[in-house]
């Protein structure tokens, strides 16, 4: 790896998909709030709505991903016009 072409802040980090729970280590500059003790090593945490390991694409499974209500906040909008 070339010198000096990467932020001072470039260091490993856990990526972790929360539905599923599945983390991988890889390097980033990304700012976080959260950090995670994986073998006893405290690393940066960034969490994750959907991986590849949870994607419908590379799991082959439809998975509706909801975290907020906006499927049910866009019914009861739309519920209102169609009267």
């Amino acid at each position: 790896m070339k010198k000096g072409i990467h932020p001072d802040n470039y260091r490993a980090v856990v990526f972790k998909d929360m539905s599923n729970n599945e983390t991988v280590i890889s390097k980033s500059c990304a700012e976080t709030r959260d950090t995670i003790e994986i073998d006893g090593t405290e690393y940066p945490l960034i969490k994750m709505e959907i991986s590849a390991t949870s994607h419908p694409f590379y799991t082959g499974k439809m998975k509706l991903v909801d975290t907020a209500g906006r499927v049910d906040k866009f019914r009861n909008r739309y519920a209102k016009f169609k009267k």
